[in-house]
């Protein structure tokens, strides 16, 4: 069923779906990888998820992607004496760095000093997801005295966003170092990174993550829009974060940045995943709405990796609802005749790389011939990510030894991962080609007599070698 859809489906797991059978139904219904959002849950809820995925896998014998979401340097003010307080347009109100004082009508606590170091006269700060928004008026160390310029009520630890503003702040908190080590040693595939500014915060990253993990930055800040292409190019992911992003910068802008974010990515060749309240209605409906759908297919139609369901899928009512109804967009997209008119429209530029060559070459040939499938050998799960790039016609049957690739590219635009643990270093191009021809037809791809097309590197098992293209008949020969 899954491997109908190019697009891939991202499901966040919570209360909602800590069922086993009901995770079983999404992986039927079409999701592809599963979010544990870090924000949320402890750690024992967290490893019985990921225990419940892989046993999953076992049971169904299809790889199945985990993506770590780390909560990141949520900035939060503190606690009120009341709980709440009131906020009028107009009035004086002040942030400080004093923890022990519950706040009231005419201050509250911000421990978070690297605000105060880098505000300026003049700088607007959003509350509670952009409800609420003051104006600096006076700051020094350890305090800020704003203006209220939308007032409302304001609760404890509500959120503060600085729109505008690089905060010199690692992207890892203390908690975020915990919950890293904790997802490495699961073995989680992916792990995103909440409040991106800059390329180095990817850096900082890979030094704890290595090749254990695939890194997806997500872009939440303006400042990350302002360093895309460092940024895009320093990770191995993309996700469009609209939430912090949608607060942060006018809602006008924000279709015309997700548009820019995709085809930076494309260029790339960087998996990229269109996030935040994509169904959101179906948290509390079996229906989403016109525009939600239309949302979605606007990420299709983009050439998006992945769309993803958040509090849809974790704490909503209608979590199978919401994947099969996503499911649904996506193969309708997929299927409109003009739908390949925008992919190749908006295609990127290739490289003048090996792999680009031969991606290039696969792309064509597969339009010529017709050919229902195309196959990638890869160990890294880069000859499948640079023919994902392409946007070929035909599914991408991903062949690799390692599940931990495989898992991987359970993220990537129209590939289909197939563990072969019996390929080895010294495979030659006729043993792939036998064990090509055997898995499309395992895999219900292709049928004896068709017309396959393969890329490998040759030799074998060295990343990054792209160098093979090669047609073949498949042959009747299914172990």
């Amino acid at each position: 069923m899954n491997r109908c859809k190019q697009a891939k489906i991202v499901a966040t797991l919570g209360p909602a779906t800590s069922d086993k059978a009901l995770v079983r139904a999404l992986v039927e219904a079409g999701a592809n990888v599963f979010r544990l959002n870090f924000s949320h849950g402890s750690h024992a809820d967290h490893r019985r998820r990921h225990a419940m995925i892989r046993e999953l896998e076992a049971e169904t014998g299809r790889p199945i992607g985990v993506l770590l979401d780390l909560q990141g340097p949520k900035l939060r003010v503190g606690t009120f004496s009341a709980g709440r307080i009131d906020l009028r347009q107009g009035q004086s109100f002040r942030l400080d760095m004093d923890r022990e004082r519950p706040g009231d009508e005419s201050r509250v606590s911000l421990p978070h000093p690297e605000i105060f170091n880098a505000l300026q006269t003049g700088t607007d700060l959003l509350l509670d997801d952009g409800k609420l928004r003051l104006r600096v008026l006076r700051h020094g160390a350890g305090f800020a005295d704003t203006e209220v310029l939308v007032g409302g009520v304001l609760s404890d630890r509500k959120g503060v966003n600085v729109p505008g503003v690089v905060l010199p702040i690692s992207a890892l908190t203390a908690k975020d170092r915990e919950d890293l080590l904790f997802g490495l040693q699961l073995g989680v595939d992916w792990v995103a990174l909440s409040f991106v500014q800059r390329a180095a915060d990817i850096t900082e990253v890979r030094e704890l993550v290595g090749d254990r993990a695939g890194i997806v930055a997500k872009l939440e800040k303006p400042a990350a829009i302002e360093a895309l292409d460092a940024i895009v190019a320093e990770t191995d992911a993309v996700m469009v974060a609209r939430g912090d992003l949608g607060v942060e910068l006018p809602a006008e802008q924000i279709p015309v940045i997700q548009r820019r974010i995709v085809r930076a990515c494309r260029q790339l060749g960087r998996p990229v995943i269109v996030a935040t309240q994509m169904l959101e209605s179906m948290v509390a409906s079996p229906v989403p709405t016109r525009a939600e759908a239309s949302d979605v297919a606007t990420a299709i139609y983009e050439g998006a990796d992945a769309v993803m369901l958040s509090a849809e899928s974790a704490s909503g009512k209608y979590p199978l609802e919401a994947v099969q109804i996503m499911r649904k967009i996506i193969l309708h997209c997929e299927s409109d005749p003009s739908y390949r008119d925008g992919i190749e429209a908006n295609g990127s530029v290739s490289q003048a790389v090996a792999a680009d060559a031969i991606g290039l070459a696969m792309r064509h040939v597969i339009s010529l011939l017709g050919a229902p499938a195309t196959v990638a050998f890869t160990t890294s799960g880069y000859s499948a990510i640079r023919m994902a790039r392409e946007r070929p016609r035909a599914p991408i049957v991903g062949i690799t030894p390692l599940s931990a690739t495989a898992r991987r590219l359970c993220l990537v635009w129209g590939v289909h991962p197939v563990v072969s643990p019996n390929l080895k270093d010294s495979s030659s191009v006729d043993e792939m080609t036998e064990v090509a021809e055997r898995t499309v037809q395992a895999q219900g791809f292709a049928q004896a007599g068709q017309n396959i097309v393969i890329s490998a590197g040759m030799p074998f098992a060295v990343p990054g070698t792209t160098n093979l293209l090669k047609i073949a008949v498949v042959r009747s020969r299914v172990a």
